[in-house]
């Protein structure tokens, strides 16, 4: 990666121009660098899929993604003019540049995927991660009762101060064991895995009868296969979340998230952490510590 000078970008129908105030990472930014997403931009391109910016002209603050994809990493980007949400007044750039991908993920995924009810034992692995914080939060927001899991003092400290209410620091310890007995035998009723591989394994061993695991990603690098019948035989199922397909089959749900989500940040229950603030030069070492999860909450890239 190399930060280059490159023409202003000119909007087109429906499209605006923004000047970037801060762009979120994610890790499908760390996984299209390395080539490995299932969306390959062709080359060369702009990084960054989540971006708060101001629409030049009106100066109105807008979060979102930059149209076609990535390229939020940048002083100026293109948005879709339907898909330029308002920022919510009481955010910094920063958090209102977190709010977008990871919270319409986990909105969709609880709600829409998992069909969250108040009361439900949720299991958020990676709880500190930028996925992760999210949904402990929307988690809770919906009354649910949240088992998070998290790898170190520092990690398991986070997701206590964002509300879970029973932390595993899984470099110690097991948590299938400690689901069972938190949950009274009962079970998790959700699963938030953005993990695969050994988690979810290992997850398929406590989740609750008629429990959903909500697959969102693959951050240990292994896709594991669910067992046809060890879903039979415990009655549990495995829901996958895509949440950028919505794009295609539901575009009208992403206006309807981000009113719900701006409503939470309103009330309070919804503060996206910002872990770490680089400038837009260090794009290349921000995605080295994403890769490397030494990470808290989101990194943001200001220009």
């Amino acid at each position: 990666m190399s930060l280059d000078e490159v023409d202003q970008p000119t909007p087109g129908d429906g499209q605006v121009l923004v000047k970037v105030r801060a762009a979120a990472l994610n890790f499908p930014d760390v996984l299209m660098a390395m080539g490995m997403y299932q969306e390959k931009p062709p080359l060369p391109y702009t990084p960054g899929v989540e971006l708060c910016g101001e629409v030049v002209g009106t100066g109105q603050r807008v979060i979102g993604a930059p149209s076609g994809g990535p390229g939020a990493f940048a002083e100026y980007a293109l948005m879709d003019a339907d898909g330029a949400f308002p920022a919510p007044e009481g955010l910094s750039d920063e958090k209102a540049a977190s709010l977008f991908l990871t919270y319409q993920t986990g909105y969709v995924g609880l709600h829409n995927r998992a069909h969250v009810q108040a009361g439900d034992w949720v299991l958020i692995h990676a709880g500190a991660g930028g996925v992760g914080t999210a949904a402990i939060q929307l988690a809770k927001a919906a009354g649910a009762k949240v088992i998070a899991t998290a790898g170190g003092t520092r990690k398991t400290e986070v997701c206590t101060q964002l509300g879970a209410d029973h932390v595993v620091d899984y470099t110690t310890e097991d948590f299938v064991p400690v689901v069972k007995e938190v949950t009274g035998g009962h079970g998790a009723d959700i699963v938030y895995d953005p993990v695969g591989g050994d988690v979810f394994d290992k997850s398929t061993k406590c989740i609750a009868f008629e429990g959903r695991i909500v697959v969102v990603g693959f951050t240990s690098g292994r896709i594991p296969e669910a067992k046809a019948n060890h879903l039979l035989v415990k009655n549990y199922s495995v829901v996958g979340l895509h949440w950028g397909l919505y794009k295609k089959y539901d575009p009208a749900l992403f206006g309807m998230v981000h009113e719900e989500l701006t409503r939470l940040v309103d009330e309070g229950h919804v503060d996206p952490l910002v872990g770490e603030r680089l400038p837009l030069d260090q794009a290349p070492q921000a995605l080295m510590k994403l890769a490397d999860r030494s990470t808290v909450g989101k990194v943001v890239l200001v220009p």
